[in-house]
């Protein structure tokens, strides 16, 4: 049976440039990570808040009760669109 650190999955990184640019994209997906656990739990806390009617965030924007659940849908588009486009960043800089 072999062990799983018997030969590591990737060589290790000799040249100075290809290990600064190992490390600058590492540093792009962790922000990239970051940025949208942040936003994604924000949203969560807003629409957790919004459900039990303890805050109206939306209603300088809109009225009714659907009015504002549509600016919140609208909200969690746009924190799905910034995922999207960090993960793609992410993936075409990894190649």
């Amino acid at each position: 049976m072999d062990e799983p650190d018997q030969e590591p999955t990737e060589k290790p990184t000799e040249d100075r440039e290809e290990a600064e640019r190992e490390g600058k994209w590492m540093a792009r997906s962790w922000v990239g990570i970051a940025v949208v656990s942040i936003l994604g739990l924000l949203l969560l806390v807003i629409g957790m808040m919004q459900a039990t009617g303890l805050v109206d965030v939306f209603a300088p924007v809109a009225d009714s009760e659907t009015g504002q659940w549509a600016a919140f849908g609208v909200l969690a588009l746009v924190v799905l669109a910034i995922a999207g486009w960090s993960w793609r960043a992410v993936s075409r800089s990894n190649t």
